[in-house]
């Protein structure tokens, strides 16, 4: 765990423990390439602009996650968060710091996702933010009962995106995203610039996700990952769709750090 440059000691920060104000992205390195890397180091910047009112040097953030990334492959998270902030009057002008912390890949084939329903939206959706209250507790509640995580319905009953990642169906042999506020995921993006399959943005709701052919979820992490079911609705894990959606991600060339 490095905090701009430097190992970081838990002092430095604690302010993400004690208000949790920031935002971060997440993104797989391997042999120091980064699939969606310009889309990463995009995200990065507007949020920041957003948060702070602040800009970053994007080469100054390449060469902080290239030096704390030493493994042949490890997953990177990016924090920005200010420790000098002060929970009393967040308006004052503050300086964002960098946090970058590594852990190894998460295993190969896992899983179809099994899910439920919930009703809730992300504060601030747009931005890949830190406050994850609800989330872990929506996630913990829903692994208690037997599942393995949960997708986000709005007050409209629309499918918006997972707990930390986004949703995806086929529709006989097109991709439909759900029209609705969430978080514009880079795995996501990276997909609609392959365009394996014809992709529209549509409303989906719970009635309509009952006739998609498949689902799947993405996110840089896991990359495809098939979901097996929504609440009481399941689709073929092992659907071909999704077979090509995964082939071509993986075509995805990673950019260098």
């Amino acid at each position: 765990m490095e905090l701009d440059g430097c190992p970081a000691e838990a002092h430095e920060v604690a302010a993400l423990g004690l208000h949790n104000y920031g935002h971060f992205t997440t993104m797989v390195v391997e042999q120091g390439h980064v699939r969606g890397l310009s889309l990463h180091l995009r995200r990065l910047l507007t949020d920041c602009r957003t948060l702070f009112a602040a800009d970053l040097d994007p080469d100054r953030l390449r060469g902080l996650i290239r030096q704390a990334c030493t493994e042949p492959a490890v997953i990177a998270r990016v924090t920005i968060f200010a420790p000098d902030l002060d929970l009393a009057s967040p308006s004052r002008e503050v300086e964002p710091h960098v946090l970058v912390t590594t852990t190894s890949p998460p295993a190969r084939d896992l899983p179809a996702l099994r899910v439920r329903t919930v009703r809730y939206r992300r504060d601030l959706p747009q931005v890949k933010h830190t406050g994850l209250f609800a989330t872990v507790l929506l996630r913990r509640r829903a692994q208690l009962d037997g599942f393995h995580d949960v997708v986000f319905v709005d007050d409209r009953g629309r499918i918006c995106e997972g707990a930390t990642w986004n949703i995806g169906f086929v529709e006989q042999d097109r991709v439909v995203w759900p029209a609705a506020d969430c978080l514009p995921g880079v795995t996501m993006q990276q997909l609609r610039e392959a365009n394996p399959l014809e992709m529209v943005d549509s409303t989906v709701d719970l009635e309509a996700a009952r006739h998609m052919r498949c689902a799947f979820a993405t996110n840089a992490a896991n990359g495809i990952r098939a979901i097996a079911s929504i609440d009481d609705v399941t689709y073929a894990a092992g659907d071909e769709a999704i077979v090509r959606l995964r082939q071509a991600y993986l075509a995805v060339l990673g950019e260098p750090l």
